[in-house]
């Protein structure tokens, strides 16, 4: 049974922006420890690349804080929600502290697809109740 449903578009310019103004302090506030790691790696190589993956994750995790009903309200945080990479390169969202409890308690599983291109990045996720 479908729980709830959350897409989200975000413009790339805008990430690229808020970089310029605030530095690491913004990906800091977003990304959990292991996507701060990615992030950084992919920064110092590419820096677009790391902007449009900074991007990327930030409309995964509005996608699904939609999906859930709660929107950024505890215990959703950036930094509680993770997105990362099955082998097949599919995304998945991994949960950490409160919000993984609260998502577990309710016997819930997401389904997740990222995109990018050009000036935006876009999410859809659909959470399903066991």
């Amino acid at each position: 049974m479908i729980y709830g449903i959350g897409t989200d578009i975000c413009d790339v310019r805008r990430i690229r922006a808020s970089l310029a103004r605030h530095g690491d302090r913004f990906a800091e506030k977003v990304l959990a420890d292991g996507e701060l790691a990615t992030w950084r790696a992919r920064s110092a190589r590419w820096p677009e690349r790391g902007v449009r993956y900074l991007a990327t994750r930030f409309s995964a995790k509005e996608a699904f804080s939609k999906a859930i009903g709660l929107g950024m309200h505890m215990p959703m945080t950036w930094r509680h929600c993770e997105v990362a990479n099955l082998p097949s390169g599919q995304p998945m969202i991994v949960l950490h502290g409160a919000l993984q409890d609260w998502f577990a308690a309710r016997g819930l599983r997401c389904h997740l697809s990222v995109t990018d291109e050009s000036d935006y990045a876009a999410s859809f996720c659909v959470v399903e109740k066991d």
